[in-house]
């Protein structure tokens, strides 16, 4: 499982010239969703993700969370973050989740997150989406399941 974190003071998804989803100072979330991946790896990135502390404090310290700044999300499914582009110029999508899994898999995280953020906003899973943010920093980060716990991969 990936996440693609981006420090945000707007975001939102359209799809088909409607806005689906909208948000001011908070979090964009790229996930996509792997073959091998599991509510517990799910379980992983969003307590790493609600954690995390990449908002820059009174001393402009980064040092506080998205529940410090009082910070929304907007997660968006996005398969295509396990192209494979080793061979050739046309990207594999051979290791990407099944649409049925990864989708249950979203809304399992889109559900999670509800339980600790009063806002969370999501795009259309396996829709055409226009994403537009304001990525403040910038600040991106990369969080995948398999390097919190390697030892899932070497098994």
């Amino acid at each position: 499982m990936k996440f693609v974190i981006q420090r945000v003071s707007e975001a939102s998804v359209e799809v088909e010239g409607v806005i689906v989803g909208a948000i001011e100072t908070g979090y964009l979330v790229l996930i996509g969703v792997g073959q091998e991946d599991t509510e517990a790896d799910a379980d992983k990135l969003v307590r790493k993700l609600l954690g995390l502390r990449i908002f820059s404090d009174e001393n402009d310290k980064i040092n506080l969370s998205l529940k410090d700044v009082g910070g929304s999300l907007l997660l968006v499914s996005q398969f295509t973050l396990y192209a494979n582009c080793v061979k050739g110029n046309r990207p594999s999508f051979t290791e990407a989740g099944d649409p049925q899994k990864a989708e249950a898999l979203y809304e399992y995280i889109v559900n999670e997150c509800r339980k600790d953020v009063p806002n969370v906003q999501t795009g259309v899973f396996g829709a055409h989406m226009k994403v537009r943010l304001c990525n403040e920093g910038p600040f991106t980060i990369l969080l995948e399941s398999d390097k919190l716990h390697p030892a899932k991969k070497q098994a």
